[in-house]
């Protein structure tokens, strides 16, 4: 992306507006320039740097004031708007914007004069390269990519708040690469290593989230007592279903009219509190932790003016502009409310968060601190106190590219709107929102896919998206409809996830088409098998309104194990057979229709495919040994086991017992059912 020329409107309380229009220059040592000179007391410099195969956008702007006359500076809502002709434009553009203060979802464009307002990460396709695009979040400032033109990109930076004089921030990062999820990877590097923010690679996944939770949020929504929470425990409990947490979401919270008004539960809904309730549930069946949801704000709207929390936490509260009582902006005051709280919380044996509204910082803060000022400060106070919780929290309503770049090290962010129950053809865009936002959160966060419905239509559905997330998997069924089998292959017997590695991701084919109007939408993901191998999958979705043939290849999944060949297993047809490497499988689903094929290199006679039962069923090999006609391996439990072979096998062994008689042939995959189901299987496989 070579820039030509730049066009800079600066905006200025009043109705004053300055314009300046200057060529770039390249002053050496991977260095471009504009210098702006001075016009109606305003003047600065714009500067790009060129570093390998990334670039960065850099301004900074002055506007002179006087010490005791009326002075004119920047305005709130567009203070700077940057326009750049560039020489190449894309071939096509995916452009992630902000469709409300929380969520981004993708519009697939062909220039520039198409791109939606507020977008805040923008992938390109050249000819022989791809690019990501990342409007940066600064210090005080945040900038998004808005409508430009067909070659020329228009950005519009922000403080959300009037009156400022200066501007030095970074406006743009650029990188390129040969692949679009390697050129993301390198953005995302130097985003977290300029904001002091970890990568996902080295964020702490809290052990809660590894096994599936229910949430009471599409069951009782703000309804929600602690007579119902005990009745749904005891339904879980009475169908075996393998629940490990349990999230009490909005609605059990001291407020009125939207405002906190007591750190306690609700008294009408919660006579006790949460400790006995939640004490007696854990003794009596397999829950292991509990957790709550609360705003940022405290409440939706803060605090109340007057309660007994305004003269508690008074010290670590900030007053706005324009009348809201918050938690303070400053991390040490963040942490002081915040860990009042959560110390609470754990005495009512409280093990997590969910906090919402995130992105709201922008409008709690608007006219009283600059953006990025507050939702560094109050990230980082929130994550100090969640230490009195293990710094379990799931982030939520939070994916403002402020609230992404501020959070040092909690692990989950949400990474959709909400999963509605009752929203018409709602699965689609449920898809498509998670599946192309996780192009980029999953550099920093496990995304979470959001809860679903076991009784849904979409139930089978939904349940293969969050076995593929790589994310949290919890569902928010009602008392009494929750269909364990809906949620049997997603996990083991005590209800640990068999997780996959990252989050799941559109192949190349479809990162810049629509899946909803043209093709299917393919998404892979990959996970151990054995201790060190990385098998995959490919997950097909037609959702489109009549049939689509579709292919797909091995390849696609970028970051799997390399082998000349390999054994796919087409989950649903219970169907498996051999591919290389480069070899085009294909196929053609219905309207609605959705297909999901494990991928595993292949080696030797055959392979463990696993539990056959799970999505993923590939990655409960915990250890597998080839040699000559021989294979070794570990299964995490038992069940009914698969053996992926070229023939039959002449002996199996399961922990040392001849169990050949027991062996049912199906084509190429051989099963085994096994009835000690919470066991380890120790087999071993012979070809004579």
């Amino acid at each position: 992306m070579n820039i030509e020329q730049m066009i800079l409107h600066v905006n200025c309380q009043k109705g004053k507006k300055v314009e300046f229009i200057n060529n770039i220059a390249d002053i050496g040592g991977g260095r471009s320039e504009i210098t702006l000179d001075k016009k109606e007391g305003i003047c600065g410099t714009f500067v790009v740097e060129n570093v390998d195969s990334r670039k960065n956008g850099w301004l900074k702007l002055k506007i002179d004031n006087e010490s005791c006359r009326e002075n004119c500076n920047l305005e709130l809502e567009n203070p700077i708007v940057l326009e750049f002709n560039i020489r190449e434009k894309p071939e096509k553009i995916t452009a992630m914007y902000l469709f409300n203060d929380w969520w981004t979802r993708p519009e697939f464009v062909t220039d520039f004069g198409e791109i939606p307002e507020r977008t805040q990460i923008a992938f390109f396709k050249y000819q022989d390269k791809y690019g990501c695009f990342v409007p940066m979040a600064g210090t005080q400032y945040k900038t998004y990519l808005t409508t430009g033109e067909e070659k020329r990109i228009k950005l519009q930076m922000t403080a959300y708040m009037a009156g400022m004089s200066s501007v030095e921030e970074p406006v743009f990062l650029y990188t390129e690469d040969s692949s679009l999820y390697a050129a993301i990877e390198k953005a995302f590097c130097w985003l977290a290593d300029y904001k002091g923010i970890c990568l996902k690679k080295d964020r702490r996944l809290p052990e809660m989230f590894r096994y599936i939770g229910w949430c009471s949020w599409d069951a009782f929504y703000q309804e929600i007592t602690e007579e119902k929470v005990r009745k749904k425990a005891q339904e879980l409990k009475e169908k075996d279903v393998p629940v490990r947490w349990i999230l009490m979401d909005d609605g059990w919270l001291s407020q009125k009219e939207e405002l906190l008004y007591d750190y306690i539960p609700e008294k009408e809904k919660f006579p006790l509190g949460f400790s006995s309730m939640i004490q007696d549930i854990k003794e009596d069946g397999q829950i292991s932790w509990f957790g709550v949801w609360h705003a940022l704000g405290g409440y939706w709207g803060g605090i109340q003016s007057g309660s007994v929390l305004e003269q508690i936490e008074k010290e670590h509260l900030c007053y706005t502009i324009n009348g809201k009582i918050l938690p303070g902006y400053q991390e040490e005051n963040a942490f002081g409310f915040y860990r009042d709280w959560y110390e609470y919380l754990r005495k009512e044996e409280i093990d997590f968060v969910k906090v919402d509204g995130q992105s709201a910082v922008k409008n709690y803060f608007e006219n009283s601190v600059p953006v990025c000022v507050a939702a560094e400060g109050i990230h980082k106070g929130l994550e100090g106190a969640a230490s009195y919780l293990d710094g379990a929290i799931i982030n939520c309503m939070g994916m403002a590219m402020e609230n992404m770049l501020a959070r040092p090290i909690s692990a989950v962010s949400r990474n959709s709107d909400d999963f509605v129950p009752a929203k018409e053809n709602g699965f689609a865009e449920h898809l498509l929102q998670n599946a192309y936002n996780a192009l980029y959160q999953d550099e920093l966060y496990y995304c979470d896919w959001d809860m679903f419905w076991t009784s849904h239509e979409d139930c089978i559905k939904h349940s293969l998206l969050r076995a593929i997330s790589g994310g949290p998997v919890y569902f928010s069924d009602k008392i009494g409809e929750t269909n364990a089998e809906v949620l049997f292959p997603l996990g083991c017997q005590d209800g640990k996830i068999l997780m996959m590695d990252r989050a799941a991701k559109p192949t190349e084919d479809c990162l810049f088409k629509n899946p909803l109007e043209e093709g299917v939408l393919k998404l892979t993901n990959i996970a151990t098998h054995g201790e060190k191998e990385k098998a995959g999958g490919v997950a097909v979705y037609n959702l489109t309104e009549k049939m689509q043939e579709f292919s797909f290849s091995p390849k696609e999944i970028w970051d799997i194990e390399k082998a000349d060949w390999y054994w796919i297993y087409d989950y649903f047809q219970k169907k498996a057979f051999l591919c290389r490497e480069d070899e085009v499988i294909e196929s053609f689903l219905e309207s609605g229709g959705y297909a999901w094929y494990q991928i595993i290199p292949g080696k030797g006679e055959g392979t463990f495919l696993g539990l056959v039962e799970k999505y993923v069923g590939f990655a409960a090999v915990e250890s597998q040994y080839i040699k000559e006609n021989v294979m070794t391996g570990v299964i995490s439990e038992q069940g009914n086991i698969g053996i992926l072979a070229k023939k039959r096998p002449n002996r199996i062994f399961c922990n040392g017992e001849d169990i050949t008689e027991q062996i049912t042939e199906n084509g190429m995959l051989y099963t085994i059912a096994l009835e000690n189901k919470v066991q380890k299987a120790v087999l071993t496989v012979i070809w004579e």
